[in-house]
């Protein structure tokens, strides 16, 4: 029989849902809610038409404020300009509605005004969800040792991405229903699968409960109930969030493909690698194509011994089909190196902290470690345990619940969901540029570490660019072959940018030297690597100077560094031409 990989697992704590709340974690505090008043308008911004003079000068714009202000009885000054070229007007006070609603007309009738609209105040959006569990999952949001996930979620939930779960199939579950898809079931031996066949499209979980001795060799040593080991690490991925009730996920808006790979007794290795191979897209012979290959794979699984050139295998081809391939280090308080697949190439291995941000006592460590996450520490207290859905049947399936579990098996798919917002933040990012990006914005580890941890403790809203962005490397990229712009005309010359890992800082230099007369004919963007594009400059059709050579800062920090960048530059009248030069990217 090929090696046998059994389920990260250590000692899941039991804590009925209806039980008394005692020791849970205090929630976070929710945002304030946007008020039910809303606050007086102070001021207006005026857009004017473009050949306006008040459009080109501040005096001109102060000056038409004060004329508005006359009209209705008012004291208006000019403010500033914006960068739209649109002027803010204050209003010189809190005034009512009619009193604003009169000085709104006056600009209004004005035909040299595209537009008048009040300054209105905005409100941080609350992102603190509202189940009922989610005091629960320090491991969410915790200043001291959680991955900060709420930090990201205003910039992807997982929309659109796949995750693929291999471990022991799916148990019905209330708070996860709406998030899976149909998956398969890879256990070729009957025992094993314990559900009354072999290889079939039913993902179920039948359970994996085990009697004392009964796999053979006296394992296990003792009676096991069943795990639902899968279904509670597709919680912490996936789990529906905003419905009051139960716990919130990580990538709330991805969808969760149950592989079941691990049953009664564990899993073999050919299942396991078939289950990769499918999973990912690739073809198996007697099953089915996946109609929805992965984005993402988590696998919490493993078994001693070195990485076998099959399991391998498997993995690289997964990683060439574009699937990011997340593996738990194991939880053995021992060298990860020594342990399948954590000691895989191509795979991101996660070992397991506590709540303190301490390396979890029985994760795994060493070199081959790529990035710790919050794995619990249900020896402490259930509260310091993951906290996700499962199942209360001691073999069969019997009514779902939420358990504390701990675990390398916890902490592999906060990775995992954290790497389904990535996809979901850039569809065309590849499996080494999410590892990078992981590993490039992980901070330390708050507690202690021996043996080591990687790069240390996973940061959601970092690696999403919540933020400040990546770190400024100060890398220039840049191109100097010459690019013609002739007359109504939209050109781009593009920087490859590779080695910077993680994503793009706040404030992305880039210096243009486009040589080309009469410049207000030209509008110049910059174009991401995954198609985002920001305007750097717009027509000016009374910007009638030579040349664009100047610098200019982007915010970034929303995209992946690494890819092919591009100045999009468009030419819209007849009479001036010109060529980029040169220009530069500074991360």
């Amino acid at each position: 029989m090929a090696a046998t990989a059994t389920a990260l697992l250590c000692t899941g704590v039991a804590t009925s849902v209806a039980a008394p709340n005692t020791d849970a974690p205090a929630a976070p505090g929710a945002a304030p809610t946007t008020p039910a008043v809303e606050a007086p308008v102070e001021r207006l911004i005026v857009g004017y038409k473009s050949m306006t003079t008040e459009a080109q000068s501040d005096a001109a714009a102060a000056k038409d404020a004060e004329a508005k202000g006359e009209k209705a009885g008012e004291s208006l000054d000019f403010d500033r300009r914006l960068g739209t070229g649109a002027a803010l007007v204050d209003l010189g006070g809190d005034l009512g509605k009619k009193d604003t609603q009169d000085v709104m007309a006056a600009f209004q009738a004005d035909p040299d005004v595209a537009y008048v609209v009040p300054d209105r105040r905005m409100y941080a959006a609350a992102v603190t969800p509202n189940d009922t569990e989610y005091n629960r999952q320090w491991d969410l949001f915790e200043a001291t040792a959680g991955m900060r996930v709420p930090g990201a979620w205003d910039k992807a939930t997982g929309q659109g991405v796949k995750v693929a779960v291999i471990d022991t199939g799916y148990v019905a579950h209330s708070d996860l229903a709406s998030r899976m898809i149909a998956g398969y079931d890879f256990i070729s031996d009957p025992f094993m699968a314990n559900d009354g066949g072999g290889r079939d499209s039913n993902a179920a979980d039948p359970g994996d409960w085990m009697l004392q001795g009964e796999c053979g060799n006296n394992y296990p040593d003792r009676n096991y109930d069943s795990s639902w080991h899968g279904t509670h690490v597709a919680g912490t991925i996936a789990a529906t969030t905003n419905n009051s009730k139960g716990i919130a996920g990580i990538a709330y808006n991805a969808t969760v493909q149950p592989v079941r790979v691990l049953g009664k007794c564990g899993g073999t290795t050919a299942d396991i690698m078939d289950g990769i191979t499918w999973a990912s897209g690739g073809y198996v012979a007697g099953a089915p194509a996946n109609p929805n290959p992965a984005d993402v794979i988590n696998m919490s699984l493993g078994g001693s011994g070195t990485c076998d050139a099959g399991t391998q295998s498997a993995i690289n081809a997964a990683v060439n089909r574009g699937t990011t391939v997340v593996v738990a280090a194991g939880n053995s308080n021992a060298n990860a190196a020594n342990f399948n697949p954590a000691n895989c190439n191509n795979v991101i291995t996660v070992a397991a902290s506590d709540r303190e941000g301490n390396r979890a006592s029985y994760s795994n460590y060493g070199t081959v470690v790529d990035i710790t996450a919050p794995g619990g520490d249900t020896a402490v207290s259930s509260a310091n345990g993951i906290w996700s859905t499962l199942n209360s049947g001691a073999r069969g399936p019997v009514s779902e619940n939420y358990e504390a579990y701990q675990g390398t098996s916890m902490a592999a798919p906060h990775i995992a969901g954290l790497a389904a917002l990535m996809y979901q933040a850039n569809p065309s990012v590849t499996p080494a540029q999410v590892e990078s990006a992981i590993k490039a914005n992980a901070r330390t580890l708050p507690g202690s570490c021996s043996g080591g941890c990687g790069a240390g403790l996973a940061d959601a809203a970092a690696t999403l660019g919540a933020g400040s962005g990546g770190t400024p490397t100060g890398d220039v990229f840049t191109n100097t072959a010459n690019v013609s712009i002739l007359d109504n005309t939209t050109v781009t010359s593009s920087i490859p940018v590779s080695g910077v890992g993680g994503y793009a800082p706040a404030a992305l230099r880039i210096d243009v030297d486009i040589k080309h007369t009469y410049r207000g004919d030209l509008k110049i963007e910059i174009v991401a690597p995954n198609g985002a594009s920001a305007l750097l400059k717009d027509f000016g059709t009374s910007d009638s100077a030579d040349n664009v050579i100047t610098t200019f800062t982007v915010d970034a920090s929303s995209v992946l560094a690494d890819g092919t960048w591009k100045l999009r530059v468009t030419d819209n009248y007849s009479g001036d031409t010109g060529y980029i030069d040169s220009w530069s990217l500074t991360f």
